[in-house]
Protein backbone atom coordinates (compact mmCIF):
# COMPACT_ATOMS: atom_id res chain seq x y z
CA UNK A 1 0.00 0.00 0.00
CA UNK A 2 1.21 3.82 -0.26
CA UNK A 3 0.45 5.75 2.32
CA UNK A 4 0.74 9.48 3.15
CA UNK A 5 1.17 10.69 6.99
CA UNK A 6 0.23 14.41 7.35
CA UNK A 7 0.84 15.74 10.56
CA UNK A 8 2.93 18.98 12.30
CA UNK A 9 5.67 16.98 14.36
CA UNK A 10 8.23 14.17 13.13
CA UNK A 11 12.20 13.11 13.91
CA UNK A 12 13.73 14.50 14.75
CA UNK A 13 11.75 15.88 17.33
CA UNK A 14 12.42 13.42 20.39
CA UNK A 15 9.50 14.27 22.60
CA UNK A 16 5.71 14.10 22.59
CA UNK A 17 3.62 12.61 19.41
CA UNK A 18 7.39 12.52 16.85
CA UNK A 19 8.42 9.69 17.93
CA UNK A 20 5.41 7.70 17.66
CA UNK A 21 4.60 8.55 14.35
CA UNK A 22 7.86 8.36 12.98
CA UNK A 23 8.10 4.92 14.22
CA UNK A 24 4.68 4.45 12.58
CA UNK A 25 5.96 5.63 9.57
CA UNK A 26 9.26 3.75 9.53
CA UNK A 27 7.55 0.51 10.60
CA UNK A 28 5.52 0.25 7.86
CA UNK A 29 8.39 0.80 5.60
CA UNK A 30 10.54 -2.01 6.87
CA UNK A 31 7.45 -3.80 5.38
CA UNK A 32 7.34 -3.11 2.24
CA UNK A 33 4.50 -0.19 2.53
CA UNK A 34 5.56 3.23 0.51
CA UNK A 35 5.35 5.84 3.11
CA UNK A 36 5.77 9.65 2.53
CA UNK A 37 5.16 11.93 5.03
CA UNK A 38 4.12 16.07 4.84
CA UNK A 39 5.06 17.86 8.39
CA UNK A 40 7.43 20.91 9.29
CA UNK A 41 10.41 21.70 10.16
CA UNK A 42 11.00 20.67 13.39
CA UNK A 43 10.85 23.06 16.30
CA UNK A 44 9.39 21.01 19.67
CA UNK A 45 9.51 21.47 22.39
CA UNK A 46 11.50 24.22 22.26
CA UNK A 47 9.42 26.37 20.04
CA UNK A 48 12.68 27.48 17.35
CA UNK A 49 14.05 25.82 14.15
CA UNK A 50 17.34 24.66 13.96
CA UNK A 51 19.53 27.41 12.65
CA UNK A 52 20.01 25.45 8.82
CA UNK A 53 16.27 25.11 8.78
CA UNK A 54 15.22 28.90 9.46
CA UNK A 55 14.16 30.53 6.06
CA UNK A 56 13.57 27.14 4.07
CA UNK A 57 10.07 26.77 2.45
CA UNK A 58 10.02 23.26 1.47
CA UNK A 59 12.43 20.33 1.76
CA UNK A 60 12.38 16.40 0.81
CA UNK A 61 14.83 14.09 3.12
CA UNK A 62 14.69 10.40 2.89
CA UNK A 63 15.26 9.07 6.64
CA UNK A 64 14.95 5.27 6.94
CA UNK A 65 13.19 4.66 3.72
CA UNK A 66 10.52 7.42 4.57
CA UNK A 67 10.67 9.92 2.23
CA UNK A 68 9.82 13.45 4.70
CA UNK A 69 8.21 16.65 2.79
CA UNK A 70 9.04 19.57 5.29
CA UNK A 71 7.24 22.13 4.66
CA UNK A 72 7.42 25.85 6.06
CA UNK A 73 5.44 26.84 8.89
CA UNK A 74 5.05 30.21 11.44
CA UNK A 75 6.83 29.48 14.91
CA UNK A 76 6.20 31.89 17.29
CA UNK A 77 8.55 32.63 20.36
CA UNK A 78 6.10 32.28 23.12
CA UNK A 79 2.81 30.69 21.80
CA UNK A 80 -0.50 32.22 22.99
CA UNK A 81 -3.57 31.56 22.04
CA UNK A 82 -3.86 33.03 19.21
CA UNK A 83 -0.43 33.02 17.71
CA UNK A 84 -0.76 28.92 18.40
CA UNK A 85 -3.68 29.26 15.58
CA UNK A 86 -1.49 30.94 12.89
CA UNK A 87 1.00 28.59 13.65
CA UNK A 88 -0.90 25.66 13.04
CA UNK A 89 -2.92 27.52 10.30
CA UNK A 90 0.45 28.67 8.25
CA UNK A 91 1.41 24.49 8.33
CA UNK A 92 -2.03 23.20 7.33
CA UNK A 93 -1.76 25.82 4.22
CA UNK A 94 1.58 24.88 3.07
CA UNK A 95 1.37 21.36 3.59
CA UNK A 96 -2.04 21.29 1.97
CA UNK A 97 -0.43 22.91 -1.11
CA UNK A 98 2.32 19.80 -1.46
CA UNK A 99 -0.11 17.24 -1.03
CA UNK A 100 -2.31 18.70 -3.80
CA UNK A 101 0.46 18.26 -6.33
CA UNK A 102 1.77 15.05 -4.69
CA UNK A 103 1.08 11.49 -6.07
CA UNK A 104 -2.00 9.62 -5.04
CA UNK A 105 -1.84 7.67 -2.04
CA UNK A 106 -4.06 4.27 -1.17
CA UNK A 107 -4.72 5.93 2.40
CA UNK A 108 -4.04 9.16 4.27
CA UNK A 109 -3.37 9.30 7.75
CA UNK A 110 -3.69 12.44 9.34
CA UNK A 111 -2.38 13.30 12.76
CA UNK A 112 -4.21 15.47 14.99
CA UNK A 113 -3.19 18.16 16.87
CA UNK A 114 -3.58 20.04 14.96
CA UNK A 115 -7.58 19.64 14.46
CA UNK A 116 -7.43 21.97 11.40
CA UNK A 117 -5.62 19.32 9.35
CA UNK A 118 -8.83 17.31 9.30
CA UNK A 119 -10.93 20.01 7.30
CA UNK A 120 -7.84 20.05 4.82
CA UNK A 121 -7.45 16.37 4.96
CA UNK A 122 -11.93 16.74 3.55
CA UNK A 123 -11.19 18.84 0.98
CA UNK A 124 -7.63 17.59 0.04
CA UNK A 125 -8.67 14.00 -0.02
CA UNK A 126 -12.21 14.89 -1.49
CA UNK A 127 -10.29 16.82 -4.86
CA UNK A 128 -8.09 13.82 -5.16
CA UNK A 129 -10.41 11.01 -4.45
CA UNK A 130 -7.98 9.50 -1.18
CA UNK A 131 -9.66 7.56 1.73
CA UNK A 132 -8.04 9.31 5.07
CA UNK A 133 -8.08 8.23 8.38
CA UNK A 134 -7.99 10.70 11.33
CA UNK A 135 -5.71 9.74 14.53
CA UNK A 136 -6.36 11.67 17.30
CA UNK A 137 -3.50 11.90 20.06
CA UNK A 138 -5.26 15.21 22.06
CA UNK A 139 -9.00 16.41 22.06
CA UNK A 140 -8.17 19.76 21.41
CA UNK A 141 -11.74 21.22 21.99
CA UNK A 142 -12.03 19.78 24.86
CA UNK A 143 -8.77 19.82 26.23
CA UNK A 144 -8.63 23.28 25.42
CA UNK A 145 -12.57 24.24 27.29
CA UNK A 146 -10.83 21.80 30.26
CA UNK A 147 -7.82 23.76 30.98
CA UNK A 148 -9.72 27.09 30.57
CA UNK A 149 -7.85 28.41 27.55
CA UNK A 150 -11.22 28.80 25.41
CA UNK A 151 -14.03 30.51 27.35
CA UNK A 152 -17.46 29.14 26.23
CA UNK A 153 -18.55 31.41 22.60
CA UNK A 154 -18.16 31.59 19.58
CA UNK A 155 -14.93 30.23 18.95
CA UNK A 156 -15.27 27.06 21.18
CA UNK A 157 -18.40 26.25 18.71
CA UNK A 158 -15.79 26.72 15.90
CA UNK A 159 -13.30 24.70 17.22
CA UNK A 160 -16.12 21.68 17.55
CA UNK A 161 -17.76 22.76 14.16
CA UNK A 162 -14.21 21.76 12.91
CA UNK A 163 -14.19 18.85 14.41
CA UNK A 164 -17.60 17.50 13.84
CA UNK A 165 -16.31 17.84 9.83
CA UNK A 166 -13.07 15.95 10.57
CA UNK A 167 -14.56 13.09 12.49
CA UNK A 168 -18.02 12.68 10.34
CA UNK A 169 -15.71 13.02 6.69
CA UNK A 170 -12.70 10.55 7.65
CA UNK A 171 -12.94 6.79 6.48
CA UNK A 172 -11.71 5.84 9.91
CA UNK A 173 -11.38 7.60 12.92
CA UNK A 174 -9.01 6.18 15.66
CA UNK A 175 -7.62 7.57 19.43
CA UNK A 176 -4.99 6.36 21.45
CA UNK A 177 -7.49 5.45 24.09
CA UNK A 178 -10.78 4.15 26.00
CA UNK A 179 -11.44 7.28 26.94
CA UNK A 180 -11.14 8.99 23.66
CA UNK A 181 -12.96 6.15 21.60
CA UNK A 182 -15.96 6.82 24.19
CA UNK A 183 -15.50 10.16 23.66
CA UNK A 184 -15.94 9.76 20.29
CA UNK A 185 -19.49 7.66 20.42
CA UNK A 186 -20.46 10.43 22.77
CA UNK A 187 -20.50 12.29 19.57
CA UNK A 188 -22.31 10.45 17.76
CA UNK A 189 -19.49 8.70 15.52
CA UNK A 190 -21.02 4.88 14.68
CA UNK A 191 -18.63 2.39 16.15
CA UNK A 192 -18.13 0.99 13.32
CA UNK A 193 -16.18 3.29 12.16
CA UNK A 194 -14.02 3.92 15.36
CA UNK A 195 -10.52 2.24 15.77
CA UNK A 196 -8.15 1.65 18.97
CA UNK A 197 -4.62 2.80 17.91
CA UNK A 198 -2.97 2.98 21.69
CA UNK A 199 0.96 4.42 21.44
CA UNK A 200 3.81 1.82 22.21
CA UNK A 201 7.25 0.78 23.20
CA UNK A 202 9.60 -0.67 20.83
CA UNK A 203 10.22 -4.05 20.80
CA UNK A 204 13.81 -4.05 21.08
CA UNK A 205 14.07 -1.33 23.37
CA UNK A 206 11.51 -3.21 25.46
CA UNK A 207 13.39 -6.31 25.60
CA UNK A 208 17.26 -4.54 25.90
CA UNK A 209 15.03 -2.62 28.93
CA UNK A 210 13.92 -5.86 30.64
CA UNK A 211 17.18 -7.68 30.21
CA UNK A 212 19.41 -4.90 31.07
CA UNK A 213 20.51 -4.57 35.21
CA UNK A 214 19.70 -1.39 36.51
CA UNK A 215 22.97 1.09 36.11
CA UNK A 216 22.77 2.47 39.37
CA UNK A 217 26.22 3.62 39.20
CA UNK A 218 25.22 6.03 36.16
CA UNK A 219 22.41 7.18 38.86
CA UNK A 220 24.73 7.96 41.58
CA UNK A 221 26.98 9.77 38.99
CA UNK A 222 24.18 11.95 37.37
CA UNK A 223 23.41 13.11 41.27
CA UNK A 224 26.71 14.03 42.12
CA UNK A 225 27.01 15.97 38.95
CA UNK A 226 23.84 17.47 40.28
CA UNK A 227 24.83 17.62 43.86
CA UNK A 228 22.16 15.76 45.01
CA UNK A 229 23.22 12.98 48.10
CA UNK A 230 21.92 9.39 47.97
CA UNK A 231 19.70 10.38 51.08
CA UNK A 232 17.77 12.81 49.39
CA UNK A 233 14.56 11.59 47.56
CA UNK A 234 14.82 12.68 44.08
CA UNK A 235 11.58 13.07 41.87
CA UNK A 236 12.11 13.80 38.06
CA UNK A 237 9.87 14.95 35.54
CA UNK A 238 11.20 15.04 31.85
CA UNK A 239 9.50 16.37 28.82
CA UNK A 240 7.34 18.80 27.50
CA UNK A 241 6.90 21.48 30.47
CA UNK A 242 3.61 22.86 28.70
CA UNK A 243 0.26 24.33 30.23
CA UNK A 244 -1.55 21.14 30.04
CA UNK A 245 1.10 19.61 32.23
CA UNK A 246 0.16 21.59 35.10
CA UNK A 247 3.55 21.58 37.02
CA UNK A 248 2.71 24.06 39.13
CA UNK A 249 1.69 21.64 41.31
CA UNK A 250 6.01 20.79 41.71
CA UNK A 251 7.10 24.13 43.00
CA UNK A 252 4.05 24.86 45.26
CA UNK A 253 5.39 21.48 47.12
CA UNK A 254 8.58 22.15 47.41
CA UNK A 255 7.83 25.34 48.49
CA UNK A 256 5.31 24.32 51.42
CA UNK A 257 8.31 21.83 52.20
CA UNK A 258 10.95 24.10 52.20
CA UNK A 259 8.71 26.18 54.23
CA UNK A 260 8.17 23.69 57.13
CA UNK A 261 10.40 23.65 60.33
CA UNK A 262 13.68 21.95 59.99
CA UNK A 263 12.20 18.59 61.93
CA UNK A 264 9.33 18.21 59.54
CA UNK A 265 11.17 19.28 56.67
CA UNK A 266 11.83 16.11 53.51
CA UNK A 267 14.95 15.74 52.24
CA UNK A 268 13.61 15.85 48.70
CA UNK A 269 14.68 17.56 45.18
CA UNK A 270 12.61 18.48 42.08
CA UNK A 271 14.14 18.12 38.65
CA UNK A 272 12.44 19.54 35.54
CA UNK A 273 14.51 18.73 32.42
CA UNK A 274 13.07 19.81 29.35
CA UNK A 275 11.47 22.45 27.27
CA UNK A 276 8.16 23.97 26.49
CA UNK A 277 5.92 27.52 26.38
CA UNK A 278 5.91 27.26 30.12
CA UNK A 279 9.42 26.69 31.35
CA UNK A 280 10.51 30.65 31.58
CA UNK A 281 7.21 31.18 33.74
CA UNK A 282 7.86 28.58 35.76
CA UNK A 283 11.87 29.42 36.07
CA UNK A 284 10.58 32.54 37.19
CA UNK A 285 8.79 31.50 39.56
CA UNK A 286 11.39 29.28 41.58
CA UNK A 287 13.38 32.38 41.45
CA UNK A 288 10.79 34.73 42.92
CA UNK A 289 10.28 31.90 45.65
CA UNK A 290 13.85 31.38 46.23
CA UNK A 291 13.15 27.44 46.00
CA UNK A 292 16.07 25.86 46.55
CA UNK A 293 15.26 22.46 46.14
CA UNK A 294 14.20 22.91 42.80
CA UNK A 295 16.44 22.25 39.35
CA UNK A 296 15.73 23.35 35.81
CA UNK A 297 17.60 21.11 33.17
CA UNK A 298 18.08 21.40 29.17
CA UNK A 299 15.86 18.55 27.58
CA UNK A 300 18.79 15.57 28.13
CA UNK A 301 20.42 13.29 25.32
CA UNK A 302 19.89 9.73 25.64
CA UNK A 303 22.62 8.76 27.33
CA UNK A 304 21.95 11.50 30.05
CA UNK A 305 18.58 10.81 29.85
CA UNK A 306 18.87 7.04 31.14
CA UNK A 307 20.94 7.93 34.48
CA UNK A 308 18.58 10.94 34.96
CA UNK A 309 16.02 7.66 35.16
CA UNK A 310 18.12 5.81 36.86
CA UNK A 311 19.15 8.64 39.42
CA UNK A 312 15.31 9.19 40.08
CA UNK A 313 13.21 7.46 43.06
CA UNK A 314 10.50 8.26 41.45
CA UNK A 315 9.58 9.86 38.03
CA UNK A 316 6.69 12.55 37.61
CA UNK A 317 3.69 12.68 35.23
CA UNK A 318 1.17 15.54 36.00
CA UNK A 319 -1.66 16.82 34.54
CA UNK A 320 -3.99 19.70 35.29
CA UNK A 321 -6.96 19.23 36.63
CA UNK A 322 -9.94 18.88 34.52
CA UNK A 323 -7.80 17.10 31.73
CA UNK A 324 -7.83 13.58 32.86
CA UNK A 325 -10.13 12.20 29.77
CA UNK A 326 -8.04 13.81 27.12
CA UNK A 327 -4.76 13.31 27.44
CA UNK A 328 -2.74 10.02 28.04
CA UNK A 329 1.02 11.12 28.61
CA UNK A 330 2.71 8.71 26.38
CA UNK A 331 5.75 9.33 28.27
CA UNK A 332 4.32 6.94 30.86
CA UNK A 333 5.29 3.53 29.05
CA UNK A 334 8.74 4.97 27.82
CA UNK A 335 9.24 5.31 32.17
CA UNK A 336 7.81 2.03 33.19
CA UNK A 337 9.93 0.45 30.38
CA UNK A 338 12.59 1.43 32.03
CA UNK A 339 11.52 0.07 35.26
CA UNK A 340 10.80 3.00 36.90
CA UNK A 341 8.18 4.02 39.47
CA UNK A 342 6.13 6.64 38.73
CA UNK A 343 4.36 9.87 40.75
CA UNK A 344 1.16 10.66 38.81
CA UNK A 345 -0.93 13.99 39.56
CA UNK A 346 -3.78 13.54 37.63
CA UNK A 347 -7.86 13.04 38.19
CA UNK A 348 -9.11 10.79 40.37
CA UNK A 349 -11.69 9.11 37.82
CA UNK A 350 -9.40 10.04 34.54
CA UNK A 351 -7.52 6.95 33.00
CA UNK A 352 -3.66 7.86 33.68
CA UNK A 353 -5.21 7.13 37.78
CA UNK A 354 -6.88 4.37 36.86
CA UNK A 355 -3.88 2.97 34.75
CA UNK A 356 -1.72 3.69 37.80
CA UNK A 357 -4.13 1.59 40.40
CA UNK A 358 -4.12 -1.26 38.22
CA UNK A 359 -0.75 -1.47 37.44
CA UNK A 360 0.00 -0.71 40.49
CA UNK A 361 3.60 0.56 39.47
CA UNK A 362 3.10 3.56 41.73
CA UNK A 363 1.03 6.20 43.47
CA UNK A 364 -1.54 8.89 42.23
CA UNK A 365 -2.47 11.92 43.96
CA UNK A 366 -5.21 14.72 42.49
CA UNK A 367 -3.82 17.75 40.61
CA UNK A 368 -4.19 21.20 42.75
CA UNK A 369 -2.90 19.22 45.84
CA UNK A 370 0.33 19.59 46.77
CA UNK A 371 0.04 18.88 50.75
CA UNK A 372 -1.23 15.12 48.83
CA UNK A 373 1.76 15.23 46.94
CA UNK A 374 4.16 15.75 49.73
CA UNK A 375 2.44 13.49 51.86
CA UNK A 376 2.84 10.86 49.84
CA UNK A 377 6.90 11.69 49.51
CA UNK A 378 7.09 12.03 52.96
CA UNK A 379 5.47 8.31 52.91
CA UNK A 380 7.66 6.60 50.25
CA UNK A 381 10.60 8.65 51.86
CA UNK A 382 10.67 5.83 54.83
CA UNK A 383 10.05 3.00 52.53
CA UNK A 384 12.36 3.11 49.80
CA UNK A 385 13.64 -0.18 49.71
CA UNK A 386 9.84 -0.67 48.03
CA UNK A 387 10.55 1.42 45.04
CA UNK A 388 12.01 -1.45 42.44
CA UNK A 389 9.28 -3.67 42.96
CA UNK A 390 6.95 -1.09 41.58
CA UNK A 391 9.39 -0.44 38.84
CA UNK A 392 9.69 -4.54 38.07
CA UNK A 393 5.11 -4.17 38.23
CA UNK A 394 5.51 -1.58 35.48
CA UNK A 395 7.88 -3.52 33.24
CA UNK A 396 5.66 -6.37 33.56
CA UNK A 397 2.37 -4.30 32.92
CA UNK A 398 3.84 -1.98 29.71
CA UNK A 399 4.93 -5.45 27.91
CA UNK A 400 1.38 -5.24 26.23
CA UNK A 401 1.93 -1.98 24.34
CA UNK A 402 4.91 -4.06 21.73
CA UNK A 403 5.12 -1.98 18.92
CA UNK A 404 4.87 -5.19 16.50
CA UNK A 405 1.86 -6.23 18.16
CA UNK A 406 -0.21 -3.02 17.94
CA UNK A 407 0.76 -2.05 14.69
CA UNK A 408 0.33 -5.57 12.75
CA UNK A 409 -3.73 -5.06 14.46
CA UNK A 410 -3.99 -1.30 13.26
CA UNK A 411 -2.72 -2.57 9.82
CA UNK A 412 -4.46 -5.59 9.71
CA UNK A 413 -7.74 -3.54 10.65
CA UNK A 414 -7.15 -0.81 7.77
CA UNK A 415 -6.28 -3.46 4.96
CA UNK A 416 -9.93 -5.80 5.83
CA UNK A 417 -11.62 -2.32 6.14
CA UNK A 418 -12.74 -3.83 9.39
CA UNK A 419 -13.58 -1.17 12.11
CA UNK A 420 -14.37 -3.91 14.19
CA UNK A 421 -11.48 -5.95 13.73
CA UNK A 422 -8.16 -6.16 15.81
CA UNK A 423 -7.80 -2.92 15.98
CA UNK A 424 -10.56 -2.20 18.17
CA UNK A 425 -9.87 -1.53 21.92
CA UNK A 426 -9.05 -4.59 23.85
CA UNK A 427 -7.62 -6.89 21.04
CA UNK A 428 -4.08 -5.31 21.23
CA UNK A 429 -3.86 -4.42 24.80
CA UNK A 430 -5.83 -1.88 26.46
CA UNK A 431 -4.17 0.47 28.99
CA UNK A 432 -5.92 -0.42 31.80
CA UNK A 433 -7.43 -3.43 30.77
CA UNK A 434 -9.16 -4.12 34.22
CA UNK A 435 -11.42 -1.17 34.18
CA UNK A 436 -11.46 -1.42 30.26
CA UNK A 437 -9.83 2.14 30.16
CA UNK A 438 -6.69 3.75 28.69
CA UNK A 439 -5.89 7.41 27.40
Amino acid sequence: MTFHFWGINYHPEVTGISPYTTSWCEWLAKRGHTVKVFTTFSYYPSWKKRPEDRGRLYRTDRINGVAVHRCWHYVPDRPGPLKRMLHEASFVLTSALRLLVAPRADLVVVVSPPLLLGCAAWLVCGLRRMRFVFHVQDLQPDAAAGLGMIRPGRLLRLLYGLERLAYRTCWRLSGISQGMLEAFREKGIPAEKVLHLPNWVDDGVLDAAAEAVDDREAGFAFRRRLGVSEETLLLVYSGNLGVKQGLDILLEAARRNEAAPPGERIPVEFVLAGEGASKADLEERAKAWELGTVRFLPLQDEPSYRALLEAADFCLVTQQAGTGRYFFPSKLLTLLMHGRPVLTVADADGELAAAVAEGGFGVNVPPGAPAALLHEVQAWAGRRAELPALGSRGREWVSRFRRSRVLADWLQAIETGDAAGPGRAGESGDCAAAANRQH
